[in-house]
């Protein structure tokens, strides 16, 4: 059975060393190299890969090299420099292209989840279950960590808070249900102070 993995941000191509320098490289050259290395190290051919925004930019043909060097099946969200251009080349011609989209949903094992390339409030924790919301998957902030402004059911996907890999499903599973347990432990030690 196919796994689903996620990520954003590639940026393949992107010459700026605010990009790949973070990231511990020392060229976008080094960068674009790794992180295929990286991305197909854990991402089978027939795996589902949704990539939530930013592949590329500058140039096209680089860009495009890149990424049908990347296994998995693409379902790709349009980021801020997805351009129409780019749109036009990656339905064109990405040979593992299975959907271009400003966002999607799917539900997984029970889970909803929202992709979007920017953060997205979807809900919040007035349910008993994340299986009971709909959970914001995203990239665009660069952002270390894994949830933005360390809110459990919003979780970024990006290249700069996963090392260069993209996520498996399942870890974002057991990295939200770990989140939600730490913020009810902590309201519990809160209401304890009084």
């Amino acid at each position: 059975m196919p796994n689903i993995f996620l990520t954003s941000d590639w940026h393949f191509g992107h010459d700026r060393e605010f990009i790949w320098g973070p990231r511990g490289f020392n060229s976008i050259g080094e960068h674009d190299a790794e992180i295929i290395a990286r991305h197909n190290s854990l991402v089978k051919p027939d795996d589902d890969v949704y990539v939530l925004g930013d592949l590329m930019l500058g140039d096209n043909e680089h860009g495009l090299r890149c990424i049908n060097r990347m296994n998995g099946r693409l379902h790709i969200i349009i980021g801020n420099h997805d351009t129409e251009k780019r749109k036009g080349l990656y339905i064109e011609r990405l040979d593992n292209l299975v959907q271009i989209q400003y966002a999607t949903m799917f539900k997984w094992n029970g889970y909803h989840f929202y992709c979007s390339h920017y953060p997205s409030y979807t809900g919040n924790l007035e349910r008993e279950s994340l299986k009971q919301m709909t959970l914001d998957l995203f990239g665009h902030t660069h952002q270390k960590s894994n949830f933005y402004q360390d809110i459990p059911f919003m979780y970024h996907v990006g290249l700069d808070s996963h090392n260069g890999y993209p996520v498996e499903i399942n870890e974002i599973v057991r990295d939200m249900n770990a989140k939600v347990d730490e913020c009810k432990d902590f309201l519990k030690g809160g209401e304890e102070d009084y």
